[in-house]
């Protein structure tokens, strides 16, 4: 018998740190070294990914509204303007609150991207796992979807790739129907699809005369979630102050309830009757929107009613993100 010969291991070229792509955390480092990209490279990327954004959204134009779209709003788009201009066979890109199948992007037929926000994502910081997404999405092949993957380290952020003088308006949609051009020559199962993801929606309206104010239907009362711009203490400070003097309705019947935490901003949550809709909050928004200016101004020291008011709002406030 011919004797065997020694089995020789192929030497791997050595890559420097900055040409290293990402890979799956079990797979072998791509610098040749051995080990496991989690146990090597990785480490110092996953910790990195890993820090949190307190703001990923801060310096976006209506960041306010990206915080909605992203935490509040069943159904909506937004069209997104490139800071270099779309690319050639791109003939728009639009962020979406939620794609078909839970997909954080896709490249439709005639080669227009839809890049969804409602999506888990990887690291720490939204605002590069977007950026991300967004990328691969204006290289993908048209007609195919974009899957989930880990953002290097040091990859842009939306506030690289988006227009910083670009409108951000969010078109708010009673359902889904902007997952597909067509929807009356859908397959079967898209349809069902549809029906599904519609029926789920909760009934949102954005308002008109005040920036990120959201009127939602529920079953058993509607609410107002308005997400504001500014810093949370002196927010919390100005609604107690209004609350106090009994001045935070909305109007008869309507209660400031409370706010949530999301993506370092405060959203106040108002509890408004069931036959109170979108239209009827309008005018008395904007009209709190004064009385907010003018509690925000003053920098004296809280009453004693005013401390209890805020103490209220502090225990019903949520984090959401």
């Amino acid at each position: 018998m011919a004797k065997k010969r020694p089995q020789t291991k192929a030497t791997r070229p050595q890559l420097r740190d900055g040409e290293i792509p990402v890979v799956g955390a079990r797979e072998p480092c791509p610098c040749g070294s051995g080990r496991r990209y989690k146990a090597c490279h990785g480490k110092a990327a996953a910790e990195a990914v890993t820090e949190l954004v307190q703001r990923p959204f801060e310096g976006l134009p209506g960041e306010c509204d990206w915080v909605a779209l992203r935490e509040l709003v069943p159904a909506a788009t937004v069209a997104l303007p490139l800071k270099s201009g779309l690319p050639e066979r791109v003939p728009s890109v639009t962020l979406a609150t939620v794609l078909p199948m839970a997909w954080p992007a896709l490249r439709r037929d005639d080669g227009s991207v839809l890049l969804g926000l409602q999506n888990d994502t990887a690291s720490g910081d939204i605002s590069r796992d977007l950026a991300d997404t967004l990328q691969r999405a204006l290289e993908a092949q048209p007609g195919s979807p974009v899957q989930a993957r880990r953002a290097p380290a040091d990859g842009p952020r939306l506030q690289d790739l988006l227009d910083p003088e670009g409108a951000f308006e969010p078109v708010v949609h009673p359902g889904f129907e902007f997952w597909v051009p067509d929807a009356e020559n859908a397959t079967p199962e898209v349809t069902a699809s549809l029906e599904r993801a519609n029926a789920a929606a909760i009934p949102t309206v954005r308002l008109t005369g005040v920036d990120a104010a959201y009127w939602c239907e529920t079953p058993e009362k509607n609410h107002l979630r308005w997400v504001m711009p500014y810093p949370e203490e002196q927010l919390l400070d100005a609604l107690a102050r209004l609350h106090a003097a009994g001045r935070s309705n909305l109007g008869e019947g309507t209660r400031l309830v409370g706010s949530f935490r999301a993506h370092g901003l405060t959203v106040p949550v108002w509890d408004l009757p069931s036959e109170v809709g979108a239209q009827d909050v309008e005018k008395p928004a904007a009209e709190f929107a004064e009385r907010l200016t003018a509690a925000l101004a003053t920098d004296a020291p809280l009453t004693a009613d005013e401390r209890r008011a805020r103490g209220g709002l502090t225990n019903r406030q949520v984090t959401l993100s």
